[in-house]
């Protein structure tokens, strides 16, 4: 996390001190790095030197329309899962011929409006969605590009709840029935087959699956031109993983034991290229948390803490409305104090204010001693933090700043209450 960084005892984001930031827009707070932002996108983009590669960034990882239309801006085309990410993308500034629509239950009208505003390809997931994008695009004259997805059944080795790519989850169509899914739907009138796409899974920190995925796609795009159909790109997908644990480390910070930091975003792309390559295909990746995720904060303050002669409980005024994946997949996030004042460390539960037992952001984590008032850092938030933000419990959407050097600028205003009742 360059960008997040301590400057001696205290956290920044770039040359801002996060400890102003939230008394000038209070906690909880959502903080972005746009030099990060820029950073990731790049490391991705600089193995990809020919004309034939398109970096589509997965809208559902943060859709906050700053971030997209930096990422427009610097070229890159975007991978949409509803109508709704369809319309930021192109409100954004990313051109229809850079946009992929993915998703395993598209509505009729979705695919009407990917149609009318001409988008680059639907990656459709079954033979049912393929008819019905061939009745709608019969229907409005057009013709619509479609890839098909397929499910490699390739074990993506992260956690159950973002694996895709295994026979027995929801997505794509089966490595078994694909031939003759592509078949079938280079009969339907409207279609234009021209593409196979594939994605295993989130968060994955090993390239060997990757590798896997690559031969695999290889070794389809064959077998389909043997049998007459021409496939002219190959969506990858992405998934490629970021560092949650010591993301930042200082010593007056506990060293945590978990997994070893993923290989650099060059290496997963250059380790499949040559595969992909070989195929003479349009190669599209979709990488959205390795772009996004370290590249943000999520401030809390320290509300109060207590002890029940068990546990030790650091109460934060940030709660699973906030920031969920703590609470829905157990996912771990590291947790440091904004100013470092103690080497001191305990072990504690970090939890919010909702009433649910499930409301935490840590369990029996080691962490710098705390007390009311501090101002807590949850890392490596900036992909699926506000995105799946709600108002449980009535709780108000919390702001999101965007750092530019020393230039903070306020891309999502805080909820109020009386916006609760609107």
């Amino acid at each position: 996390m360059q960008f997040i960084h301590y400057r001696d005892k205290e956290l920044y984001c770039e040359d801002v001190p996060l400890a102003d930031l939230a008394e000038e827009f209070g906690t909880p707070l959502y903080v972005y790095t746009k030099g990060q932002i820029l950073e990731n996108l790049r490391a991705i983009q600089a193995p990809l030197q020919e004309p034939d590669h398109i970096v589509c960034y997965a809208l559902k990882a943060n859709s906050n329309p700053a971030i997209l239309q930096l990422l427009a801006a610097e070229g890159a085309g975007a991978d949409v899962v509803s109508a709704g990410e369809l319309y930021l993308a192109l409100e954004s500034g990313f051109p229809p011929d850079k946009i992929v629509f993915a998703g395993v239950g598209k509505r009729e009208d979705e695919i009407e409006y990917g149609l009318q505003n001409d988008i680059f390809s639907f990656n459709a997931e079954s033979v049912q969605e393929l008819q019905l994008i061939s009745l709608v695009a019969m229907r409005l004259g057009k013709k619509a590009r479609v890839a098909l997805r397929v499910n490699p059944d390739i074990d993506a080795q992260s956690h159950p709840y973002i694996t895709t790519g295994l026979k027995e989850n929801k997505f794509g169509i089966s490595a078994h029935e694909a031939l003759e899914a592509f078949r079938y739907a280079a009969t339907l009138p409207s279609l234009e087959v021209s593409g196979v796409h594939t994605h295993i899974g989130s968060q994955i920190t090993r390239i060997e699956p990757f590798l896997d995925a690559a031969k695999f796609l290889a070794d389809l795009v064959s077998r389909l031109r043997e049998a007459g159909i021409a496939i002219q790109h190959i969506d990858v997908g992405g998934g490629f993983g970021v560092q949650y644990v010591n993301a930042i480390t200082h010593e007056g910070l506990p060293l945590e034991l978990g997994d070893s930091a993923p290989p650099p975003l060059s290496q997963f792309i250059e380790q499949v290229l040559p595969t992909l390559q070989a195929t003479g295909c349009s190669i599209w990746f979709e990488p959205g948390r390795s772009i996004v995720a370290n590249a943000g904060v999520l401030l809390t303050r320290v509300l109060y803490t207590k002890e029940n002669g068990v546990k030790k409980f650091v109460i934060v005024d940030g709660g699973m409305n906030d920031l969920l994946r703590p609470a829905l997949y157990h996912a771990y996030h590291q947790i440091v104090p904004v100013k470092i004042e103690t080497y001191e460390h305990e072990k504690v539960d970090v939890v919010g204010p909702i009433c649910e037992t499930g409301d935490f952001f840590a369990r029996d984590r080691l962490l710098s001693k705390t007390k009311r008032n501090d101002l807590l850092a949850v890392l490596t938030t900036g992909a699926y933090g506000f995105v799946n933000a709600s108002n449980y419990n009535a709780r108000p959407k919390p702001a999101e700043i965007l750092v530019n050097g020393e230039k903070v600028r306020v891309v999502r205003e805080r909820q109020t209450l009386e916006q609760l009742f609107s």
